[in-house]
């Protein structure tokens, strides 16, 4: 495997694929003139007409080598045929579906392990939608769409990849109205912080420490160290979840977020000055 620039880009959804593609851009750039491995694992049907999408769009940003890998059951996961689409990738990237298919076909597996290698070696590892829920050590399954989170309600949450740790992730955020089920994960454990992304945005993990944002919608930040009080635990589930003193940043590109201390930054001039430009998108959005 060639050295590639390691980072996680977790993507809230639909992600340009056929014009500028700012976010599949950078996947791009970070793999460079390496291989790339794309997984339709999320996906029960239609994984090649999938595959065939990101493929045209990679190739059509440069990456030379782009592969499928196509996992149905975990005895695939086993195979040492499955296990040589990895060799020397420069990165992996998890198309959307259902986050469960994820880590029940590929959880603790010789594939898993693979992936995860790529990872540590300085490889980069993306997911989109259920690919992007997909990453973190505790991952919300379904349910909870409703705007006000409601206790004993149907947020189901189960293990993840546990690619990044501390965190709950949730995607087509703003756009499904998902801010209830996502607080609702952050009180029932805040030691993690609860992140939501919005579609055709994304965040760059770098070095596990922090992320910066990268795309035209927002990631919302909920914190829930300094809560003083919930009634999660309350023996009434129907109530309407209660808490006090839980933070809230909400962010943009060119804002990073320090996971260590918790708090958000202002991304500095040379940085923000490397990042991909939207201004012809929202000008041609004025006209």
């Amino acid at each position: 495997m060639e050295k590639s620039d390691r980072a996680l880009i977790i993507i809230g959804g639909k992600e340009d694929r056929s014009n500028d593609k700012l976010i599949l851009r950078e996947v791009a750039r970070r793999v460079g003139s390496g291989k790339l491995v794309v997984s339709t694992v999320a996906m029960s049907s239609g994984t090649d007409e999938l595959f065939d999408q990101y493929e045209n769009a990679f190739r059509s940003l440069g990456v030379k080598h782009v592969y499928n890998l196509e996992i149905s059951s975990r005895d695939e996961a086993k195979l040492e045929s499955k296990l040589r689409i990895l060799d020397d990738a420069n990165g992996v990237f998890f198309t959307g579906g259902d986050q469960v298919r994820i880590t029940s076909q590929i959880g603790d597996t010789p594939v898993y392990e693979r992936i995860r290698e790529i990872y540590d070696e300085g490889g980069v590892i993306a997911g989109t939608s259920a690919g992007a829920s997909a990453m973190s050590e505790t991952m919300l399954v379904h349910g909870g769409d409703e705007e006000s989170h409601v206790i004993g309600g149907s947020v189901r949450m189960a293990p993840g990849l546990g690619l990044i740790g501390g965190v709950i992730i949730d995607q087509h955020f703003m756009e499904r109205g998902r801010v209830g089920r996502l607080i609702g994960a952050v009180a029932q454990n805040p030691k993690n912080l609860g992140i939501g992304i919005d579609e055709q945005t994304a965040i760059v993990v770098e070095r596990g420490n922090g992320f910066y944002v990268l795309g035209s919608g927002a990631v919302y930040v909920f914190d829930g160290s300094e809560v003083s009080y919930s009634n999660i635990a309350e023996e009434d589930l129907k109530k309407t979840l209660s808490i006090y003193d839980l933070r809230m940043h909400m962010l943009s590109q060119g804002d990073r977020f320090d996971l260590r201390a918790r708090a958000p930054r202002r991304m500095k001039g040379r940085a923000v000055e490397k990042l991909p430009e939207k201004e012809e998108e929202e000008t041609a959005r004025v006209a």
